[in-house]
């Protein structure tokens, strides 16, 4: 069986010390996003990431099938 990619790019993916320290933070001074140089450029990141998701299930999907034909 595959694995599946899941798009995460635009989510922030914080570590087991600051993600306990966002418990105190009610201001929301640790929030940090992947940043690129430009808005296009980060679109473009985006898609793409979300592209690889895409094709992932469908190859996911498409081996599925093929395992359960008789």
């Amino acid at each position: 069986m595959t694995e599946i990619n899941l798009s995460s790019f635009l989510f922030a993916t914080p570590s087991l010390l600051s993600g306990s320290a966002r418990v105190l933070d009610l201001a929301g001074t640790f929030d940090q996003y992947n940043v690129s140089a430009s808005r296009e450029i980060a679109d473009l990141r985006a898609l793409r990431n979300d592209m690889k998701a895409v094709g992932s299930d469908l190859r996911h999907a498409a081996e599925f099938i093929e395992s359960t034909r008789p």
